[in-house]
């Protein structure tokens, strides 16, 4: 008897050793990576807002001839009774980079300054035709043709071009009886240097990065810096 006792308790620690559930597999909490909810996502344009106000969002890319043909149209395109001329140049200043040619910051300060009242001066529409358009509830739409590039002197980087185009503008105005507006087309020759690479200054706060395609200057005509 003693004998089958002493086997009945071995048989039973062997039973209870095998049917001990097996480990389970445990994976870190921390293991897979989480996004950063502050990182901007990056999209096709800056701000796709702006077109409710009448004005060309300006594109994120780092193709010369995507952002050019999208300069040039902005620098054009303007609706005077969904915001002012003071609010559309403002806007159109956010383009801007600094000249990476000038090795001093105050000399790229100082020259970007330069180029955005270069803009103001001599590239958009005057303030008196603006206020003439304003009164007739008008609005301007810009369509480049064909981008013709050259290079920018003294560039090292060699992220620089100028894009040149004849930019049609199509003039919707009425002249405040109540009646159909009148559109007629103008044509114009714009030019802008773009900076395409290393050294661009990104919008505060958007999606853009060190690198995408920036305004350097806009002049009209076809000159070179």
């Amino acid at each position: 008897m003693l004998l089958v006792a002493i086997l009945a308790i071995v048989l039973a620690a062997l039973f209870s050793r095998g049917t001990a559930p097996a480990p389970v597999e445990t994976t870190a909490a921390n293991s897979a990576p989480t996004a950063d909810p502050t990182t901007p996502v990056r999209g096709d344009v800056v701000d796709t807002s702006v077109v409710d106000k009448g004005w060309v969002p300006e594109p994120i890319t780092t193709d010369a001839e995507t952002y050019v043909r999208a300069a040039l149209e902005a620098a054009s395109t303007f609706d005077t009774q969904l915001s002012t001329r003071a609010e559309w140049l403002t806007y159109l200043d956010t383009w801007f980079t600094p000249d990476t040619r000038y090795t001093s910051e105050d000399d790229r300060a100082s020259d970007m300054q330069t180029s955005q009242l270069e803009l103001r001066q001599g590239v958009v529409l005057p303030e008196a035709e603006w206020d003439s358009l304003a009164n007739e509830d008008g609005r301007v739409t810009a369509v480049a043709g064909e981008v013709e590039f050259t290079d920018v002197p003294n560039d090292a980087s060699g992220g620089m071009s100028i894009g040149a185009a004849d930019v049609v503008l199509t003039y919707t105005r009425s002249d405040g009886s109540g009646g159909d507006a009148t559109s007629y087309d103008e044509t114009v020759r714009v030019s802008v240097q773009v900076l395409c690479g290393a050294g661009s200054v990104p919008a505060p706060g958007t999606a853009q990065q060190e690198g995408d395609c920036k305004v350097v200057r806009y002049f009209s005509g076809s000159l070179e810096p």
